[in-house]
């Protein structure tokens, strides 16, 4: 029997009250949407959900029926038609998320009019206009969200808009961010992409700091191009203006989960008083430069890591693509070399790799160190490497070379993809690494 069938059987829904048995086990709660046509879910009292597989119910009770929260007619402030106009475009994240009590689970928004709601502070700031563009979670982002990101952009940039925050889930939050960088080869406004942390209906949230430190960042400073806005600290104190290009998400669940690698912050924003301090001088500045996006990403662009036992298979596995990104080892190393019996397969690894590029396939090597860059010419494997086509990718993060990689092959002919992935184009490559980059500590996760 599946839930469906379940709940129709014993006069339930979603929101009934339940006692449910469970071997010898009691449960009370309100029952909320499952994933899963298995399993029941209940909220407790305790306010954690716990699931229940089906065919281990013994019995079950309905105490009473919850009252739907009723959707108010949202109220917004009036616009200030004198601010800078700010396009919101949505898609997806904790940022547009309410708890609904009556069901114990999270409800998305639907419309403009919802999201800006839950945000009036803005109106303070700029004339806010809001964009629904999906309702889903970054990690199921595919190269067709980002060109349906960059085609929103373009459309509220034409429509007049003098800022643009771009809101997401922040799984893959700094790799769509990369992915506008690329896309957008000129672009006269600031894009700040911002996500939360955590959920809206937590004290400790950070949805709203995020977004009205973003949303002043964009309105009071020159700065244009694409950058992210996230906590600078575990402090409800700053977020800092990070590079596109240059960040990733370190930390599973702190506020302050972005890092800059191999770089600074542009900026940091004091959330209190409103002053933005910033940190890079040479960055892209509001102009009356022309709008130039090119969105196709090239679909057959695969990313392979490089472990412990790898078998041919897995470089065989990107047989008829036109892009491959590795991220190696150390300095860009892979295993390649035969120095006993067991490392006889690393000839057949060689084999298949060197088939790839020859069949035509793009090869970039990156490093799994985030900190330094890839060195292709200190050791033989590396020179080896490079004598068989493989290009390196620098300073460049494994998940930037990957989609500069994918962008480059939408948009170029093969040997201008070849001749522009180890280049500079959007601040990806740094000209050289400072020591001082490197600084391990606590603040650090």
């Amino acid at each position: 029997m599946d839930l469906k069938s379940f709940l129709k059987k014993h006069s339930l829904k979603e929101g009934s009250l339940v006692e449910v048995k469970k071997g010898t086990s009691l449960l009370k709660g309100t029952i909320v949407p499952s994933s899963d046509s298995g399993i029941l879910v209940l909220k407790l009292g305790s306010g954690y959900n716990v699931g229940v597989k089906l065919d281990e119910i013994k019995e079950v009770k309905k105490q009473g029926q919850g009252k739907a929260v009723g959707k108010a007619k949202p109220v917004l402030p009036k616009a200030n038609q004198s601010l800078p106009k700010i396009s919101l475009i949505h898609t997806g994240g904790t940022i547009a998320a309410r708890v609904d009590y009556a069901r114990g689970a999270v409800s998305w928004h639907t419309t403009p009019e919802d999201l800006l709601s839950m945000y009036p502070e803005l109106f303070e700031i700029c004339n806010p206009k809001a964009v629904l563009l999906k309702s889903m979670a970054s990690e199921d982002f595919r190269f067709k969200h980002f060109e349906a990101m960059a085609k929103a952009i373009e459309k509220e940039i034409k429509g007049g808009a003098d800022g643009i925050i771009l809101s997401m889930g922040t799984d893959n939050l700094a790799v769509a961010s990369a992915a506008m960088a690329f896309i957008f080869e000129s672009i006269p406004i600031p894009v700040i992409v911002i996500g939360s942390q955590r959920s809206s209906d937590r004290g400790s949230s950070d949805a709203f700091m995020n977004l009205i430190c973003g949303a002043r960042f964009a309105t009071k400073t020159d700065f244009a191009g694409i950058a992210i806005c996230m906590h600078g600290s575990t402090q409800d104190d700053k977020c800092a203006i990070l590079p596109a290009c240059k960040t990733k998400k370190l930390h599973a669940s702190r506020r302050d989960a972005f890092k800059p690698v191999n770089a600074k912050p542009i900026a940091k924003v004091d959330f209190t008083s409103g002053n933005i301090e910033f940190l890079e001088k040479n960055y892209l500045k509001k102009s009356e430069r022309k709008l130039i996006a090119k969105t196709k990403m090239e679909e057959k662009t695969g990313f392979l890591k490089v472990n412990v036992n790898m078998v041919p298979e897995q470089i065989e596995a990107f047989k008829g693509f036109k892009g491959l990104v590795i991220e190696g080892t150390g300095l860009g190393h892979m295993p390649l070399d035969t120095t006993d019996e067991a490392t006889e397969i690393h000839k057949k690894i060689k084999k298949e790799l060197q088939k790839l590029i020859d069949l035509g396939c793009v090869v970039a090597m990156t490093s799994t160190c985030l900190f330094g860059r890839v060195q292709m010419h200190v050791y033989s494997k590396q020179v080896e490497l490079t004598k068989m086509g493989v290009l390196p990718g620098e300073d460049m993060l494994p998940e930037t070379a990957f989609v500069k990689l994918a962008w480059l092959l939408g948009n170029y002919p093969k040997e201008k993809v070849k001749e522009l992935m180890p280049k500079n184009l959007r601040g990806e490559i740094s000209e050289r690494n400072e020591i001082g980059e490197f600084e391990p500590g606590p603040e650090n996760g």
